[in-house]
Formats: structure tokens, C-alpha cells, sequence
């Protein structure tokens, strides 16, 4: 299938890291259960990409499963601050490049430090945005890891 590259797979095919991007036709962005379904993968393989801002005023990147709710706290701690939130929907272009529903953690305007949960390390493959609505990038969450350096983390609210 032929999808236009995106920063995100810019960047992996800089690094020679082996991916499948999907292109999943969607206008509108979609919820974890209809990504799932269209890439035919469970809801704990499907990944979303949050920013926050820590009291710091620096800005985190968070990778969870579609499914699950972040844990502010635990971010906090993953992250080494006192405490953690998001940020609005309108400042999230201006920062990272990415349209709400359209976010990944690859390819920022600005490298991030990024946290991903641990339960990625269970799963043979992720899909996260590849930085388009409806552009999934399938890839060895390992590699991401150790590649972009995105540290595994308790992440979700129990």
C-alpha cells in the first residue's frame, strides 16, 4: 500500500528501522476500538500519543494504549516532576506539528522527552499515528525504545 511519507517515517527510515505504515482512510480521527478493528489488532496494541506540561514548564510525550487513561501521577513520577497535565488541543499544533488525532511521538518540531507504558514490551508489534489522521505506523516497540529512546514506564491509571 502507498502512503505518503510522513516526518515520523522520515525519521525511522533515517534510522533503518523495519515498519509497515497503514493508511486507514479516515477523515476524522477514531476511537482506540475502531483503529483496532481497522488495523485487525487488539485495543492493546494500538497506541496514543498525549503531550503534557510538567510545573517544570517542560513538555512530555506519553505513548498508551488506546484504551487506557493516563495516570498524571505516575507521569509525574516517570518523569521526574512534581506534577503533570495536559495541554490544551489549540497549543498542540504550535508545539509539535501535529493536528489532534493526527500526533506521534516521532517527528516533532521538537525532541520530547518520551515515555511509553510497559505494557508495550509484552506486544510483538505497536501501531501508533504515523503524524496524519488515519496514518498508523506498525512497528517493534523495542526498537523504538532503544532507537529514539523512549523510556517504558507504569503509565495507565489502574
Amino acid at each position: 500500500m502507498k502512503v505518503k511519507k510522513t516526518n515520523a517515517m522520515r525519521q525511522l527510515d533515517t534510522h533503518k528501522i523495519d515498519y509497515v505504515p497503514h493508511d486507514l482512510k479516515l477523515s476524522e480521527a477514531a476511537d482506540a476500538q475502531t483503529v483496532a478493528n481497522l488495523l485487525n489488532a487488539t485495543e492493546q496494541q494500538v497506541f496514543k500519543t498525549l503531550v503534557t506540561v510538567g510545573h517544570d514548564k517542560e513538555h512530555y510525550v506519553f505513548m498508551l494504549p488506546a484504551n487506557a487513561h493516563l495516570s498524571l501521577k505516575k507521569a509525574a513520577k516517570a518523569a521526574g516532576t512534581k506534577k503533570i497535565e495536559m495541554i490544551t488541543q489549540k497549543e498542540l499544533f504550535p508545539l509539535t506539528g501535529y493536528v489532534h488525532g493526527g500526533c506521534s511521538p516521532l517527528g516533532m518540531k521538537k525532541k520530547f522527552a518520551t515515555f511509553i507504558d510497559q505494557s508495550a514490551l509484552e506486544q510483538e508489534k505497536i501501531f501508533f499515528s504515523g503524524g496524519q489522521i488515519g496514518v498508523q505506523i506498525e512497528m517493534d516497540p523495542k526498537d523504538l525504545i532503544e532507537t529514539f529512546k523512549v523510556q517504558p514506564a507504569d503509565l495507565c491509571e489502574e
